[in-house]
């Protein structure tokens, strides 16, 4: 029952030979996590997605809801997940969803009613 490990990743056990599954996250020097595609907080969201659907499966399998039921609602809804994020990933990039919440704050009108403000940064400026 001892598992052997060679230098080409293959691990045998009791004679039978396996191949592990061996992940690279591409990251050079100041540039985003890549993971098959995700780039940045986006592996996270889709992490957190899988798990939250994970989480429910379980719930309504103890509730006690038809199996197939349940599993075929986790499915479309794991579905659902990977191509809203990979979606949102080749949309916005590593940076740009937050640059799109941050645009939606920016105000699309200022309105004064006097000319205080203005007149005060022009005095500021001819300093």
């Amino acid at each position: 029952m001892v598992l052997e490990t060679d230098k080409d990743r293959v691990l045998t056990f009791k004679g039978i030979i396996m191949s592990s599954s061996v992940y690279s996250v591409n990251k050079g020097v100041n540039q985003p996590i890549v993971f098959k595609g995700l780039k940045a907080q986006y592996i996270w969201w889709l992490g957190g997605g899988l798990v939250s659907i994970l989480i429910l499966f379980a719930v309504l399998h103890v509730i006690g809801v038809n199996t197939y039921l349940s599993l075929a609602f986790a499915l479309g809804a794991a579905t659902a997940v990977i191509v809203y994020v990979f979606r949102l990933s080749n949309t916005y990039g590593e940076h740009g969803m937050m640059k799109k919440i941050a645009r939606q704050s920016v105000p699309k009108i200022v309105k004064s009613y006097s000319r205080k403000a203005f007149l005060n940064q022009a005095k500021r400026t001819l300093k």
